[in-house]
């Protein structure tokens, strides 16, 4: 039994040749593209992908869900990888030995973030879990916001609701967001849109989201919580680097719960801009 893979891109020029190879052994993998203007497709051809045009209308479905409902899947058995991510060879026989016999219908995977050359062991980003490996009939990505947020095509922090069994694999995949500062503030940017636009319009949402998994569950719902807390910047720094022990990872763990902190920033204040509009849209 195989497994399908769908990666989504948009300009992943320099990202998916590597991850493309790291998942060669399925006979079945789908590149959906929302108008790569680089040579991501040429790259993804190459490498023997299946090529989707995605345009986005500006609402729901995003670029995962689309794909989920319309992209004609060969196999029962779906893996969602980002162009930024690579499946070690221990975990894609891991995955292939356990959609034989399967004990659940879907997966939850850990993830390794390297940042600045270096694998970020503390700082609240590991473990990472992820529902990345399930029967795709069964599973479709949570919904928490309506319409545009500025933070693009795809799902961002969304996960995946299954209608099923979930288990965890032993294996890790990597993941490379943020090969620089430059791609971290940009791609910070846009999620604290997200960020600001689930706060201020969907605020507890969270409690309509447990089956996206306990461990996930219980993350959100600390998230949801430390959005009351006044100097949420400052507390995001000191939960990172001191609670969560990021100075274990050296300078690369001091600037990454720096960048962290400047993110709860961006957050806020954009949070407050949405409020302060909705207000003003009301008394006129």
């Amino acid at each position: 039994m195989s497994i399908s893979v769908l990666v989504p891109t948009l300009n992943e020029q320099r990202n998916i040749a590597d991850c493309l190879g790291s998942v060669s052994w399925s006979d079945d993998v789908v590149v959906v593209d929302s108008g790569s203007r680089e040579s991501t497709l040429e790259a993804a051809r190459a490498r023997g992908a299946q090529i989707v045009d995605f345009k986005w209308n500006g609402q729901f479905p995003k670029k995962k869900n689309w794909a989920l409902e319309n992209v004609p899947w060969k196999n029962e058995w779906l893996l969602i990888l980002d162009a930024d991510e690579r499946i070690t060879p221990e975990l894609a026989e891991e995955m292939q030995t356990t959609v034989r016999q399967p004990a659940a219908d879907g997966y939850f995977i850990n993830r390794r973030f390297m940042f600045m050359s270096q694998w970020i062991k503390h700082c609240g980003y590991y473990p990472s879990w992820n529902l990345r490996l399930f029967r795709h009939r069964l599973g479709r990505y949570e919904r928490l916001h309506v319409g545009d947020t500025g933070s693009g095509d795809n799902e961002v922090h969304e996960h995946v609701v299954l209608n099923g069994a979930t288990a965890y694999l032993k294996h890790d995949m990597l993941h490379f967001a943020y090969p620089d500062i430059y791609t971290w503030i940009e791609k910070h940017n846009r999620y604290s849109n997200w960020e600001a636009q689930v706060e201020v319009m969907r605020r507890g949402a969270d409690r309509e989201a447990q089956a996206i998994g306990s461990r996930l569950a219980k993350r959100r719902a600390l998230r949801e919580w430390s959005r009351w807390m006044p100097f949420r910047p400052t507390l995001r720094f000191l939960y990172s680097y001191i609670l969560k022990r990021g100075f274990l990872d050296g300078y690369a763990g001091y600037v990454f719960c720096r960048l962290l902190a400047s993110y709860e920033m961006m957050s806020v204040f954009k949070a407050y801009e949405l409020r302060r509009g909705r207000t003003r849209n009301e008394q006129l």
